[in-house]
């Protein structure tokens, strides 16, 4: 009995510890670089058009505590950018555009370039780094 108990013990222990590293995964943030060549609606964003370097659209939800934190920087961040606009979009009634755009988790950034094509992809817990990251690749500028 003592050698079932110990593999029993064993494989909890294995199951808890790959649930903690999915809770984790999930928590933490993400940034991705599209590659894609399908253009974006401008429409979508509550936009008439993309600046001339571009848009950061920022996606958020009622109850998503790191948005109001996110919203501040990106809206800091782009003022120094008179081409490039910033668009904060609450999709809580707007559950078409976050299956639209495969909105899983809060706060989600798109930069999109002027020409309407998604460049990047960030979503989660976001630096200011990894904020300010993304903002100077789509403007073209270095830290």
């Amino acid at each position: 009995m003592d050698a079932l108990a110990g593999a029993a013990w064993i494989l909890g222990l294995l199951v808890a510890a790959t649930l903690l590293g999915f809770w984790l995964r999930a928590r933490s943030a993400r940034v991705q670089t599209e590659r894609g060549n399908e253009r974006l609606d401008a429409s979508d964003f509550d936009l008439d058009q993309f600046g001339p370097a571009g848009a950061v659209v920022q996606f958020s939800t009622e109850f998503c505590s790191r948005c109001p934190s996110t919203k501040r920087q990106l809206a800091a961040l782009t003022s120094a950018h008179a081409t490039l606009q910033f668009q904060h979009l609450d999709v809580t009634g707007r559950p078409e555009l976050a299956s639209k755009y495969r909105l899983l988790q809060t706060p989600t950034v798109f930069t999109i370039g002027a020409d309407g094509i998604l460049r990047s992809r960030l979503s989660g817990a976001l630096t200011r780094t990894q904020l300010t990251t993304a903002v100077n690749e789509l403007t073209g500028e270095t830290p």
